[in-house]
């Protein structure tokens, strides 16, 4: 363990460069980096990169490469081309313990730009926040793991084992991106994603499928309704019947242990709906995108089969379904759930690093979201949690993140590092 005057070291030097970093934010959300059009911010992730010293490496995602492994999720998009993931590489012959610092650099749509009370894309400082799309999920823990360690290097210091800075796409869609960086040979001892969960501790995250049920039913005139099958509420009524599985999920003698303090841990989303083509037509065909979670140790075979289960069941058996059609695709999120040792070296040390910094015990989280931790935990047999700053609004409108949160996890991060890594000087 690192000494006192160290951590105090720490504090005074990420607290030195604290306008610089908010500046940096500022600058990554105003790169609407959507789905398609991360490039921008990736070149900014480059260019810091090489400002740290870090050896930068960039290549694009090889389907090829990946779509056979485990956890690969289908596209939800046709190209991969010149949507680069950018990983930043310290080198050191050290004899501390390597790590991964692992941020998405993409951000979900903002929803109607004239709900913000700023342009989503155009980042505003007030009230010690940074506001904008993408903010805090999740550009500032990103600049949270750059600031620690330029912090060190402040210091005269650098980690004196390898570190992997990686900047990847495709996180809020498939995990392509970092599935890509395991694909492409990138290994050590922990990793560490900086997701806003608030400085607590993740232990657990639910797995989560992407789903699109696609309804046929029969035209008819508005004359007589009662002659057609309108194919949009059949797709209520079949997302009513899923409703059901959702519920017995989240029955208390079905859910997962980490979940127990979960009221209503899983949840399906209706999160699109399409179809029909004319006002006075009954609608013959109907579309809904579905987003299903689902308990660590559920596997997709199982979770596909309970939910062909259900909605063959509905189709049979519900008055409103009757004489429609469904056929089921799966695309985007096909991500299983995972649980983390909570006495692994890994999840002890960045607990301590928090201590040190708060001077408070750091809290427990079981996510009911999926993340990136999934790859290295399940996949590539590296212990990893998420550990990221104060934020809110995110995935909503006025999406906003709390700028002391983010340098208190610099500082943590900055800990975490030179007790794992150990240091040396530069």
């Amino acid at each position: 363990m690192i000494d006192s005057g160290l951590v105090t070291d720490i504090r005074a030097a990420t607290d030195a460069l604290a306008d610089r970093s908010v500046g940096f934010l500022c600058d990554l959300v105003a790169e609407g980096s959507l789905l398609g059009e991360e490039q921008g911010a990736q070149d900014l992730m480059a260019a810091e990169f090489a400002r740290l010293g870090l050896t930068v490496e960039r290549f694009d995602i090889d389907l090829d490469r990946i779509r056979d492994l485990p956890g690969f999720s289908p596209p939800v998009i046709d190209s991969y081309s010149g949507r680069e993931n950018v990983v930043g590489l310290h080198r050191s012959a050290g004899g501390g313990r390597s790590l991964i610092l692992n941020g998405h650099i993409d951000v979900v749509p903002t929803g109607p730009a004239n709900l913000w009370t700023d342009p989503p894309f155009k980042p505003v400082v007030r009230d010690g926040r940074v506001y904008g799309r993408g903010s805090g999920d999740m550009k500032a823990g990103i600049v949270a793991y750059c600031l620690a360690f330029e912090a060190l290097a402040a210091l005269g210091l650098q980690p004196a084992a390898p570190v992997i800075m990686q900047s990847v796409i495709e996180e809020e869609c498939t995990g392509n991106g970092a599935l890509a960086c395991l694909a492409q040979g990138y290994r050590a001892d922990a990793a560490i994603i900086p997701e806003p969960f608030n400085q607590t501790l993740m232990i657990a995250q639910l797995g989560v499928m992407w789903l699109t049920i696609d309804l046929t039913g029969r035209p008819a005139h508005v004359l007589d309704t009662a002659a057609g099958i309108n194919a949009i509420e059949a797709a209520y009524e079949l997302f009513d019947a899923l409703r059901a599985l959702e519920g017995e999920w989240n029955k208390a003698e079905n859910r997962h242990p980490c979940f127990h303090g979960h009221n209503h841990p899983v949840n399906f989303n209706l999160g699109k709906v399409s179809g029909g083509d004319w006002a006075s037509t009954v609608p013959c065909a109907a579309s809904i995108e579905v987003r299903v979670g689902f308990y660590p140790g559920m596997t997709l075979p199982e979770v596909r089969r309970q939910i062909e289960a259900t909605v063959a069941e509905a189709v049979a058996t519900r008055p409103g379904l009757r004489g429609a059609k469904a056929s089921i695709r799966y695309h985007g999120f096909q991500a299983e759930g995972c649980a983390m040792d909570r006495e692994a070296p890994l999840m002890t040390t960045l607990s301590a690093a928090h201590a040190r910094i708060t001077n408070l015990p750091i809290a427990e989280m079981a996510s009911t979201a999926t993340t990136d931790a999934r790859f290295f935990q399940l996949y590539g047999g590296i212990p990893a949690t998420c550990y990221g700053p104060k934020a809110g609004a995110y995935h909503s409108i006025d999406e906003w993140v709390d700028i002391a949160s983010t340098i208190e996890v610099a500082q943590v991060l900055a800990v975490f590092m030179a007790d794992w890594c150990g240091v040396e000087k530069r």
